[in-house]
This record gives C-alpha cells, sequence and structure tokens, in this order.
C-alpha cells in the first residue's frame, strides 16, 4: 500500500502534529478528499487525499513527526492490512514479553541480573559473617540523635552548630533550622538549649568568652520557606511559539548584527494624509496608515539595494527578485509574520488593504502558511503602544529589519528657528555578513528620503 508521508506543508517545516484525523481507520477515501488536520510550526493545515483507497492510519492524534514521515497508507485492502499487521504484532507479543513495552525486558533483565548478584538464593555459612559492615572505631564519637532526623535523614547544621549541640545535650533532629536551606546555625542550637526547643541542656553551660559579639537577629522570612515565588505553573510553548524561540534563539547566535537609528520629518507625510482622508470622505476607499507609508519607503528602497533585499546562506549571498515585505504582527501569545508580496509595485491604498486584512487573519488564528512565507525583509512597528524607539531582532535569513517608534511633535531649528514638527525613530537591525555599514547607511537614507518626500511614495 503506497504511504502517506507527513508533508511539508511551509517552506520551515521540520515536523508536523496530527490534531485529528478527518476519516477513521478502514474508510474509502477520494482523491481530493481532506484526510487530516496538521498542526505546523506556522498554522494549522489541513491535508488532502492524493489517491482512491482504503485508509489505514498509522500515526495517532497527538503524534508529532518529521517530515516525510509515514502518518498513514492508502490502497486497496487497507483494512485486511491492518488485521494481519494487528495479528502479527500480537504473535509477537506472546512470543516476547519483553517487547510488550519497548525497553521494559532490558530493564527487568538488569534488575534480576542485579539481583542475582547482590541477594543469592542460598549463601554459605560464613557469607554473612563476611559481607556485614565492620563496626564503627571506639576512638570516633557517634553522636547520631544530634545529627540524624526522625526519618533517617541527616540533619543540615554547620560544624559550630555541631560541636555547641553536643556539649549542650541539644538534640539536632528537634531543632528548627533558621540558616539557608534549613541549615541549624549557632543561634538555633542556643534558643534550643534556653528552652526555646524540644532539648534542653542538663549541664550548666560552658563561660562565654567576654569578648565574644552579640547575636544576630534571626532573619525575617516573609511567608513560607523555599516558596518566596509563590504557587509556580508550567505552560507549554505550541508549534507557532516554539518556532518563534528557536528562530530567534538562531538569529541571535549567527547574525552579527549592527544597529542604525534616525530621526525621519513626518510632517509632509501627515499633510499628505489630510489630504487621503478627504478623498476617503468620499467613497475612495480607505486611508493607508503610516505604517504602510513606512512599508512602501522600504520597498521601493530595496529595490534600489539588491543586497539589503537578500541573504547570507553558507558563505554565499542570495539576491531575491521579488520584494515581499514581512509585517510583524502580535497574534494568539506569540508573534507573527505575515508578507505582503511585490509590495514595491503596490499602491499605498493595496498595501493598506492588505496589511489589514492580513491582521485580521493573524488574530483570528485563520492565517494559512503561504501568506507567512516568502519574506524578504521585515517591519516592526510598536509606535502605537507609545514605544519611542526599540531595537528587533532579524527574522532569519533576512538581511535586516526595520523598526519603527512612535510619531512624536518634537522642537527642531529649522532656518535659524526652533519649531514643533512631527518626528519618528527608526531604527534598522543589519546582518553585518551581508550588509555593511556604508551600504546599510545609503538604504537607510533612501528610506528617510521617501518619507519625508512621500509623493515619491505614488511614483
Amino acid at each position: 500500500m503506497p504511504d502517506v508521508a507527513m508533508p511539508r506543508l511551509s517552506d520551515s517545516m521540520e515536523e508536523g502534529t496530527i490534531l485529528k484525523w478527518l476519516k477513521s481507520d478502514g474508510d474509502e477515501v477520494s482523491r481530493g478528499e481532506e484526510l487530516v488536520e496538521i498542526e505546523t510550526d506556522k498554522a494549522n493545515m489541513t491535508y488532502e487525499a492524493d489517491q482512491d483507497g482504503t485508509l489505514q492510519i498509522v500515526a495517532k492524534e497527538g503524534d508529532t513527526l518529521p517530515v516525510g514521515e509515514t502518518i498513514a497508507r492508502i490502497g486497496e485492502g487497507g483494512g485486511g492490512d491492518a488485521q494481519q499487521t494487528a495479528q502479527a504484532t500480537d504473535q509477537e507479543s506472546q512470543s516476547s514479553g519483553a517487547e510488550r513495552e519497548p525497553g521494559r525486558g532490558a530493564e527487568d533483565a538488569a534488575v534480576s541480573a542485579a539481583s542475582d548478584q547482590e541477594a543469592p538464593a542460598e549463601a554459605p555459612a560464613g557469607a554473612a559473617a563476611a559481607t556485614e559492615e565492620p563496626p564503627s572505631r571506639p576512638s570516633e564519637p557517634a553522636p547520631a540523635q544530634a545529627s540524624v532526623a526522625g526519618d533517617g535523614e541527616r540533619v543540615k547544621a554547620s560544624p559550630i552548630a555541631r560541636r555547641m549541640a553536643r556539649e549542650m545535650n541539644v538534640e539536632l533532629g528537634g531543632v528548627q533550622g533558621s540558616g539557608p536551606g534549613g541549615r541549624i546555625v549557632k543561634a538555633d542550637v542556643e534558643a534550643a538549649a534556653g528552652g526555646d526547643g524540644q532539648a534542653v541542656a542538663e549541664a550548666p553551660a560552658p563561660e562565654q568568652p567576654p569578648a565574644e559579639k552579640p547575636k544576630a537577629p534571626a532573619p525575617v522570612v516573609s511567608g513560607e520557606k523555599e516558596a518566596g515565588r509563590g504557587e509556580t505553573t508550567t505552560q507549554d510553548l505550541t508549534r507557532l511559539q516554539q518556532t518563534v524561540a528557536r528562530r530567534m534563539a538562531e538569529s541571535k547566535a549567527t547574525a552579527p548584527e549592527f544597529v542604525l537609528n534616525c530621526e525621519v520629518d513626518m510632517e509632509a507625510a501627515v499633510e499628505l494624509r489630510k489630504q487621503l482622508k478627504v478623498a476617503a470622505q468620499d467613497g475612495r476607499g480607505s486611508v493607508p496608515s503610516f505604517n504602510d507609508f513606512v512599508i512602501k519607503a522600504s520597498a521601493l528602497a530595496l529595490r534600489d539595494f539588491p543586497r539589503a533585499n537578500g541573504a547570507y546562506r553558507d558563505g554565499k549571498f542570495e539576491l531575491y527578485g521579488r520584494v515581499n515585505v514581512g509585517v510583524a504582527v502580535a497574534g494568539q501569545d506569540a508573534l507573527v509574520v505575515p508578507t505582503i508580496f511585490d509590495a514595491d509595485r503596490k499602491s499605498l491604498g493595496q498595501i493598506d488593504a492588505e496589511a489589514r486584512a492580513l491582521a485580521e487573519r493573524v488574530r483570528a488564528g485563520a492565517i494559512t502558511p503561504p501568506e507567512l512565507s516568502s519574506g524578504t525583509f521585515t517591519v516592526s512597528n510598536l509606535g502605537m503602544y507609545g514605544i519611542s524607539s526599540f531595537v528587533a531582532v532579524i527574522n532569519p535569513p533576512q538581511a535586516a529589519i526595520l523598526a519603527v517608534g512612535a510619531m512624536e511633535p518634537k522642537p527642531v531649528v529649522l532656518d535659524g528657528e526652533i519649531q514643533v514638527r512631527n518626528r519618528m525613530t527608526l531604527t534598522l537591525a543589519c546582518d553585518h555578513r551581508i550588509l555593511y555599514g556604508a551600504d546599510a547607511a545609503e538604504f537607510f537614507a533612501r528610506i528617510r528620503e521617501r518619507l519625508e518626500q512621500p509623493l515619491l511614495l505614488a511614483l
């Protein structure tokens, strides 16, 4: 029967998780019929049958398998093959009990062998005496009651606390320690000897040296010991969160980045957007955001600087023929970067419409792997949260990422006079393996030029 392998549903997919089988084992399926829902590193996708036949399920729901691993089989007589496989498995299980649970037989054998060596069924008459532990030497003191708790565990105590406990006849097992990790210290023994503990000294306490320093006060601990963080819960990462964590760690570990930043005068862009608002009132479409201005300006600059639109891979430069700008969007507990394809060829209105639609699909959890793939550059904007500037992490294997801060009115000197103008801070993080300082500075200056003269965005 032909195998159905775990498909590669995105360019970065390495493994997938079976979420739900849409058909049952033994069902007759037709070519193009939906078989299974698979969770990838970017989205949940359904996979369709590529031929007609009887379905034999191999991978269970919840199983995570690498790309190319068999998840099912489709062919004639699928149910019979499944039954034969089950019968063969039963016969193998009956013939070898160790194979019923992987590794169990080897473990039992190891335990049995160890038992035979450690405790023989019938030992020679003198064996018991030969294997007994020798008695402790009489010259060693044995303050067993002072150093062993009631449950047989050794009591944690400092050396001076142990000495004082022997001298003052204090049982350490009944003393509550106040040191780090419950360790018994000198002050705890003195308190127990004075009547605060379970054991009280019967002999008079030794004379204290006249120059002894005063006792330190007991530490003040708020709440229960060793529980200062409160109740702790652990949370598993989703496939998407695992991918974000892996790719960000890969970026910081492999890309030698450098950062450039500049302030852009947005006065002309503000005026242009006011005009677009007036035009939109006549039903001519929505008004592009300032982030759309940045996306368009970046796309045009990328067309002029091919290396900024490329990647460093295996000692070579990859230069891409299409300008596809990714837009970072806060999704469901993860960062998602959908792609605006051919952004350099689209108008501000088209970019605005696509960016809005992609953001809505991300927040609804309906984004698909093709919409998240093939980005050549990324724009990340936190200005709406009041962030003036920040450094974003490069989205590998891209050459750079542009971080956009909030637009704010600031006093600036223009023609010898102080004026208040709308300014926005941009920060460009670059992979130094493909973008060098001068090239990156020219590329960055081209973005600023088009934002400060926004009519260039229409050309």
